[in-house]
Order: C-alpha cells, then structure tokens, then sequence
C-alpha cells in the first residue's frame, strides 16, 4: 500500500459520506424519533475520520467548532449521557465544513507517520497501516448507514465513488 493510494481511497470514501448529507432533506436530518439522528451519525463518522487520521490522540487539533459530546452520539468517554438540545444539532452547513476540512487534511495526515508505525492510539493495538484500514472501515460502515435510511425513507439512491486523485 502507497500513500497516494490509502489517500485516494480515504476522499473517496469521504464524498460518498458528503453525498449522503448532500442527500438528506432537513426533517430527516434532525428528527427527533431517531435513536441517531442523521446528522450525529455524519458527524461521529467524520469525527472519527479527523481523530484517527491524526498522529496521535494528543495530536490530535479538534475541529475548530468542535463540541463535546456529539462525537459519541450524545455521550461522553466516561458512559455518561448528555441530553441534547435542539439548540445542539449541527446544522448541515457545519457538517460539511468539517467534512471539508477534514477532507482537505487527509494527504497530510495519511503521510504523517510510516505504516509500520504503532497506530497512535492506545486502544488501537495495531500498526498505523491497520489503523488507516480500520478508520476507512468505519467511515464507510456510517456512510452505508446513512445511504440506506436515505434509500429507506426516501427511495433515494447515493452516488460511487471509485476513487479521488
């Protein structure tokens, strides 16, 4: 595996999450009757994305309208839950700047550290080459998630992306 490929893969995999936002009409994106409603489940996968692309968890440079709580759906890393208001939904505008920002980071922090490096992570007990596998995993895990309740609610299809150069 190369740098350039593990990159082209990983924004590819980023625009196939942005066109199920880019999909999703409002009253879906925020409704209430959903356990995780869409936009806390694009949010977690792109938090997620930025965190372990990212050397290290302490350097790790929160997103700069980052706010606690909404990466785990509401809960925080110690289990307890936080209730969210209506007050606290990501607007889709938001969303999708940090799905850019991340985006725009991915070249940089996928070169950050040899493969064979650890991951960077204490609870990530593999190599950084893995650790890139198991982050690309996770953002197409949420963005499949996302594309069926679009396909399920709205008959609405997402667009392949195949690659990003």
């Amino acid at each position: 595996m190369d740098h350039a490929a593990l990159t082209s893969q990983f924004r590819a995999s980023l625009a196939m999450l942005r066109s199920t936002i880019d999909s999703c009409p409002e009253d879906l994106w925020k409704r209430e009757k959903d356990r995780n409603p869409f936009w806390a489940l694009a949010y977690h996968a792109i938090f997620f994305a930025h965190l372990y692309l990212s050397p290290s968890e302490e350097e790790f440079t929160p997103f700069q309208r980052q706010a606690a709580g909404r990466e785990g759906f509401g809960r925080s890393d110690l289990d307890d839950w936080t209730t969210l208001t209506p007050d606290d939904v990501y607007a889709k505008e938001d969303v999708l700047a940090y799905l850019g920002h991340v985006d725009s980071a991915v070249e940089r922090l996928v070169a950050s550290k040899p493969f064979d490096a650890e991951s960077g992570f204490h609870w990530l007990t593999f190599s950084r080459g893995e650790a890139h596998l198991y982050n690309l995993r996770h953002v197409q895990h949420h963005a499949g998630q996302l594309a069926e309740r679009l396909r399920q609610e709205l008959d609405a299809g997402t667009r392949w992306v195949g690659a990003v150069r």
